[in-house]
């Protein structure tokens, strides 16, 4: 191929080294003839190229000017000029008939008639650095520094990537390249930059109950009733118990992760933590029989007769006797006994109230005196009269149980006008429970 330049026109011609057409060739001594627009040369042997422009006369007509190459030649404009290629540019051939030697550019070398690459890396006639590569290039060879290395001078270096910040975390310069580390907690995302958080209670964390993930670390939790342990993963029970002794009316029972409250016998549990008692009379729990009156206690029940009516009293209705004065034996003795049943918790609040005595009926002119006749040795009660016709039973000292006091508490009629005087009793069971409740 040459090129062709004329002034204000760049023109590429492609011209094929020769203009005419090759035959096949027939059998004769053919080294003594040579084809179109070549002739034999006796000195040397070989075909050679006929000069046109020099033969024919006037070979190109008017203002063309004309030009000659291999084979033939060409009538071009006379501004025009030819650069020449040298013969046997890389990647075409001689001509067929043309046995002269031609040489090759500077990297080539002749094969077969053809201009060849040499491959001076893989030959190693080049003179790259060690710290470079190689790199083939037509006619040539180039000097590269690989990647991750920049040229200073002859050498290549070590670019360190770290100071440009190319990782969100932490970066680790490599000879010719880097990577990115994350933080604990994180990991690498598909940019192989940037950093993601990871949920490490989706993979394995080791707490024992409850995990919660946050930025770049996890969290153990323990359910109500445990709580974490030093190491931060571990649940241990909470002796709920041990806090306070209030937790529970009477006893509080600790259990794994929780703790309940348990009453005594004769309780039950009420709201959780209090203990309210059973009323065997109602619930039908007890065990008196027909002739006996179920009295509840706190935690429990006691039996009474139906008749407490001891001589010389007899029964005149329910839980009233009546010693009539008409008896002999009657006469220094109250006039009537009247039984009656109560409850209390042990520890009771002292001078609290505790039971209320008051009198059906009063004569004209009468004045009514209360006192405990029996039952108060230790004077853990007294009695407070409030009017005429009625007083107040009041606690003196605690009183702690499980304990019984029958006391006898009489009302004293005094009629001046009269003259009489008479006495009645209410015969008051108290049973005071074990516990404050």
């Amino acid at each position: 191929m040459r090129g062709v330049c004329v002034p204000l026109l760049c023109v590429c011609v492609s011209l094929l080294l020769r203009c005419t057409t090759s035959q096949a060739p027939e059998e004769r001594d053919s080294h003594m003839e040579c084809t179109d627009g070549y002739q034999w040369d006796l000195q040397t042997e070989h075909c050679k190229d006929v000069n046109e422009c020099e033969t024919i006369p006037e070979a190109c007509k008017g203002e063309m000017k004309c030009f000659n190459h291999y084979g033939g030649y060409l009538c071009l404009p006379r501004s025009a000029s030819i650069i020449p290629d040298p013969p046997g540019q890389p990647g075409s051939s001689f001509p067929d008939d043309v046995t002269e030697p031609y040489p090759c550019p500077l990297g080539y070398e002749s094969q077969g008639g053809r201009c060849v690459d040499i491959d001076e890396c893989e030959h190693d006639q080049h003179n790259c650095q060690p710290s470079q590569q190689c790199f083939n290039t037509q006619g040539g060879f180039s000097c590269q520094c690989p990647e991750g290395y920049r040229k200073v001078g002859t050498e290549c270096i070590d670019v360190d990537e770290c100071r440009y910040r190319y990782c969100q975390h932490r970066c680790v310069n490599v000879p010719g390249s880097f990577s990115c580390q994350c933080e604990p907690g994180f990991q690498l995302a598909g940019n192989n930059r940037s950093c993601i958080d990871v949920n490490e209670c989706e993979m394995g964390a080791p707490c024992q109950q409850r995990c919660t993930n946050t930025y770049g670390t996890f969290l153990c939790r323990c359910e109500q009733g445990y709580e974490l342990g030093a190491d931060g993963f571990t649940c241990k029970d909470i002796d709920e118990c041990g806090f306070s002794s209030f937790l529970c009316q009477f006893q509080c029972v600790n259990k794994p992760g929780k703790f309940s409250c348990v009453c005594p016998e004769g309780y039950q549990l009420q709201r959780a933590r209090l203990c309210q008692d059973v009323n065997e009379c109602e619930t039908g729990t007890h065990t008196c029989t027909e002739g006996q009156t179920c009295v509840n206690t706190n935690g429990g029940h006691r039996c009474v007769d139906n008749n407490r009516c001891q001589a010389p009293y007899t029964q005149v209705s329910n839980n009233r006797c009546v010693c009539p004065v008409t008896k002999a034996a009657c006469r220094d003795l109250p006039l009537s006994i009247v039984h009656r049943y109560m409850s209390m918790t042990s520890n009771r609040t002292v001078l609290s109230d505790v039971f209320q005595i008051q009198t059906t009926s009063i004569s004209p002119g009468a004045h009514n005196a209360f006192r405990i006749r029996s039952g108060d040795d230790r004077g853990a009660f007294y009695i407070r009269q409030i009017n005429n016709i009625s007083a107040m039973l009041v606690l003196a000292q605690s009183v702690t149980g499980p304990k019984e006091y029958i006391l006898d508490l009489e009302m004293v009629s005094i009629n001046p006008i009269l003259n009489y005087q008479s006495s009645s009793v209410l015969r008051l069971s108290i049973y005071v429970g074990q516990y404050t409740f």
